[in-house]
C-alpha cells in the first residue's frame, strides 16, 4: 500500500507540472466558474480487523455507506480547487471477514475483535483535469478524467457491541478510545499513549465526470486515504494484562473466548476472565503496528455548475 501511494503521489506531481506556466495568465477571468455537489459513496477500511492489511482485502460485508457535500473552484483551463466535507462509516469484524478454515487468516478468526467507526471528514484537495477547457463552462468537454490530492483533518471515534454474555458488562455499544483497550492509561510505561481521535489524513484519487445538461455534471470517483493512526479499528499493538484494566477494557480487549467456535480452541480462565490460548494475555499480538491505517471511498457525484454573473462594459 505505501508503494500505491508513493508511485500514485509521484504521478500527480509529475501531471500538475506538465501544465503549461503560462496557462493560467491566457485563461481569461470570464471563464472562471464554481460548482457545488453531493456525492454518495460505499466506504471500507483496511487495517488490522480485514484480512489481510492492504487494498486486495475489501469484503463487500464490511462495506458501509459515506455522503459528501462539496465546493469546487475552476482556475485554469486544467487546474480546480475543492473543499468537501464529508460522514462515513467503517466497520470491521473478525468473525465475518476471517475464517477458521482459511489457514491465513484462522488467527483472525479466533482474535474475533469487531468494531465499527464514524468518521467526519474536512478536506481541501487540487483537482487536475485530464482535458482542458479554455472556454466557458458551457463549452466544456462531455467526458473528462481527473486526479486529486489534498489534506484533510477528520474526527473518528471506533466503538464495539457487547452482547451482554458476561454479567458484569451490560448490552450495548462502547466507546474504546476512553477505555484505553490496550493499556493507554493504565500506570505502566510499557503501554502505548493514548491516540487523538482527531487526526490528519492525505485523500488522493482518480475520478472521471460527464457533462448531463447545461449546467449538471455526473460523476464517479475513488478516494483513497493515507492516514498516520494504526487506531481506527482501536487495534495496533499487544494485549495489555486485564488487572492494569477495567472490567470493561478487559472483556472487551479480547473476545477470543466469545468465538462461535471456542469449544475448538483450547480455553483459558484467569482471574474471572477466559481466552483461547495465544490471545489475551499480556504481550500476546493483538494486531500490527509496523502499517497505519486507510480507509476508502467509492462512488457517484452530482454536481451543479452556478451560472457566473456576467459583467457588463463600464461607461465614462
Amino acid at each position: 500500500m505505501k508503494k500505491f501511494f508513493s508511485t500514485s503521489l509521484i504521478l500527480f506531481v509529475l501531471f500538475m507540472a506538465a501544465a503549461p506556466e503560462a496557462e493560467a495568465q491566457r485563461f481569461s477571468r470570464r471563464n472562471l466558474y464554481n460548482s457545488v455537489g453531493i456525492s454518495l459513496n460505499a466506504m471500507n477500511y483496511f487495517g488490522d480487523v480485514t484480512p489481510e492489511s492492504d487494498f486486495t482485502s475489501l469484503r463487500l460485508n464490511s462495506t458501509r455507506p459515506s455522503v459528501s457535500v462539496h465546493f469546487t473552484r475552476k482556475f485554469t483551463p486544467r487546474i480546480s480547487g475543492r473543499a468537501a466535507l464529508s460522514w462515513g462509516r467503517i466497520t470491521g469484524d473478525d468473525s465475518k471477514s476471517a475464517d477458521f478454515s482459511e489457514p491465513e487468516n484462522e488467527p483472525r478468526f479466533k482474535r474475533n475483535l469487531s468494531f465499527r467507526n464514524d468518521i467526519k471528514e474536512l478536506s481541501v484537495q487540487g483537482v487536475v483535469d485530464l482535458f482542458q477547457n479554455r472556454r466557458t463552462y458551457l463549452r466544456r468537454p462531455d467526458f473528462t478524467p481527473y486526479a486529486f490530492l489534498g489534506v484533510a483533518v477528520f474526527h473518528h471515534n471506533p466503538k464495539a457491541y457487547y452482547d451482554g454474555r458476561d454479567a458484569r458488562v451490560d448490552a450495548g455499544w462502547y466507546e474504546l478510545q476512553p477505555l484505553g483497550t490496550e493499556g493507554q492509561y493504565a500506570d505502566d510505561n510499557d503501554y502505548p499513549e493514548p491516540y487523538k481521535k482527531v487526526q490528519f489524513a492525505i485523500p488522493f484519487g482518480l475520478g472521471v465526470k460527464y457533462k448531463l445538461a447545461r449546467n449538471w455534471d455526473l460523476g464517479f470517483e475513488i478516494t483513497w486515504r493515507k492516514t498516520f493512526t494504526d487506531y481506527l479499528d482501536d487495534v495496533s499493538t499487544t494485549y495489555a494484562d486485564k488487572g492494569d484494566l477495567t472490567t470493561v477494557a478487559a472483556i472487551l480487549s479480547d473476545r477470543s473466548a466469545d468465538n462461535s467456535r471456542a469449544g475448538s480452541y483450547p480455553i483459558i480462565t484467569e482471574n474471572g476472565y477466559s481466552r483461547i490460548n495465544g490471545y489475551g494475555a499480556k504481550g500476546d499480538q493483538r494486531g500490527d503496528a509496523s502499517d497505519e491505517d486507510w480507509y476508502i471511498s467509492t462512488g457517484f457525484s452530482l454536481n451543479y455548475i452556478l451560472t457566473p454573473a456576467r459583467r457588463g462594459p463600464k461607461f465614462r
